[in-house]
């Protein structure tokens, strides 16, 4: 469309001589695109700020739920025009962030040196909580039964530590098929089936073993239940002393024959015995010689083997097997408590909770000890024993001068006096047993 006219116009060679004047030309109208609502509130009222902040740039009711949801409206916000968003942010088309996109930090590398510390407190607070439970647990199941202080005018007390260890023949909690299996026999009360002094001293550990027809003097007491005195008894076998007034007098007919102060008392009866050996799977031992006895039910090869309690019960009862009868019975006494001990105070005892709870249950249950008498002490009392199965002290019979009548067994003075001051000073063990 021209919307020039017709007639002539500047630069179209007009006839007259002078230009023509200027001329309006017609006003042609554009159409309009429909402006954007315009929010101006707080810092952009006046200035065309819309609600991104930007001036001269329109509100956009969807921009808060576009920028939120990552949603692309159209609306500018000024960033490079060709890049893809997602999320709200700059990125590639494949959702990567473009190299010119500010990068987050990266994840840290592993600490391992801090988790290993962590992880190592851990373990030892683990340990030391089984422990202290394992301990406190043990401790009530202990019998402190026996009460020391009753006993009546006692030698001083020496350097080392000394163990009174009894072996009982209590039937306590045993069945009738239980009897009969271990050949113990059905006989009311209870009587010394063993008796020895351990003295664990820093010079050495020594085991010795007290005959229980041993002759002795049964020195003037208090009765332990009923309180009333006693004159001494002259010429009387060892064992009758417990016999008369258990656990109290026995402590007390020793150390009045020996001088020597006993710190602690332990005493086990036979099915507690058989059952240690069981929980821990047997007792491996090396037997000199075979021997059979129908009385205790022994009947071994010589060589080494594993005894379980059944068989355990029967090496140490057994004393008609033997020309030495008694003697030879507590060598072998010694030998295998020296050999139980060995077993039981091991890591693979001590430290596996399969192995050492059925342990402690089946002795802790039967094991009647002094009131005095700590889980710490019993402990060290094995670990004794088992020192003494490794070479580190000496197992020995209380040295002995001959018969004395009632078939029982005399000891020589002047070396159980010798023996008993070498114990007290915490010197190494020289005197010898001549049988």
């Amino acid at each position: 469309m021209n919307d020039w006219p017709e007639d002539g116009g500047y630069g179209r060679g007009n006839a007259n001589s002078q230009p023509e004047g200027p001329r309006r030309m017609s006003h042609v109208q554009r159409p309009q695109a429909p402006q954007q609502p315009r929010y101006d509130q707080g810092q952009g009222r006046g200035q065309g700020y819309g609600q991104g902040g930007q001036a001269g740039q329109g509100y956009n009711p969807n921009y808060t739920q576009a920028r939120n949801e990552g949603y692309d409206s159209g609306y500018n916000t000024g960033q490079v025009y060709g890049g893809a968003q997602q999320g709200g942010a700059q990125g590639g088309g494949n959702g990567a962030p473009p190299p010119y996109a500010p990068q987050g930090p990266g994840r840290p590398a592993p600490d391992w040196r801090k988790r290993a510390k962590v992880g190592s407190i851990v373990l030892v607070v683990g340990v030391l909580a089984w422990g202290i439970g394992t301990y406190a647990w043990a401790s009530s199941q202990m019998r402190n039964e026996v009460d020391l202080s009753k006993v009546i005018e006692r030698p001083e007390e020496g350097d080392c530590t000394t163990y009174l260890i009894v072996g009982s023949d209590s039937r306590e909690g045993m069945s009738a098929e239980e009897k009969k299996k271990l050949h113990t026999g059905s006989a009311e009360g209870k009587r010394t089936d063993s008796m020895m002094i351990l003295a664990a001293c820093s010079s050495g550990n020594t085991m010795i073993s007290l005959p229980r027809d041993s002759w002795v003097t049964i020195p003037s007491f208090v009765g332990s239940e009923s309180g009333k005195s006693y004159p001494a008894r002259g010429g009387s076998k060892l064992n009758a002393a417990y016999a008369m007034d258990g656990p109290e007098l026995l402590v007390r007919t020793v150390e009045f024959n020996t001088g020597l102060h006993i710190d602690h008392y332990a005493e086990i009866g036979f099915a507690g015995f058989a059952n240690i050996v069981d929980a821990l799977g047997g007792v491996e031992l090396n037997i000199d010689k075979g021997f059979k006895d129908k009385k205790s039910g022994a009947d071994f090869q010589a060589g080494k083997q594993t005894l379980n309690g059944e068989q355990a019960l029967a090496f140490v009862r057994t004393r008609y097997a033997f020309a030495d009868s008694d003697l030879q019975r507590t060598k072998n006494q010694q030998k295998f408590l020296s050999a139980l001990a060995n077993q039981a105070a091991t890591p693979g005892t001590i430290l596996n909770p399969f192995a050492l709870y059925p342990t402690l249950g089946a002795g802790l249950d039967t094991l009647i000890v002094d009131k005095d008498m700590s889980l710490y002490d019993l402990g060290k009392m094995f670990f004794a024993m088992k020192g003494i199965n490794s070479g580190d002290g000496k197992s020995m019979n209380m040295p002995l001068a001959g018969s004395a009548p009632q078939n029982s067994l005399k000891w020589d003075m002047p070396k159980v006096k010798q023996l008993v001051e070498q114990i007290k000073n915490d010197e190494k063990v020289t005197v010898t047993s001549n049988r």
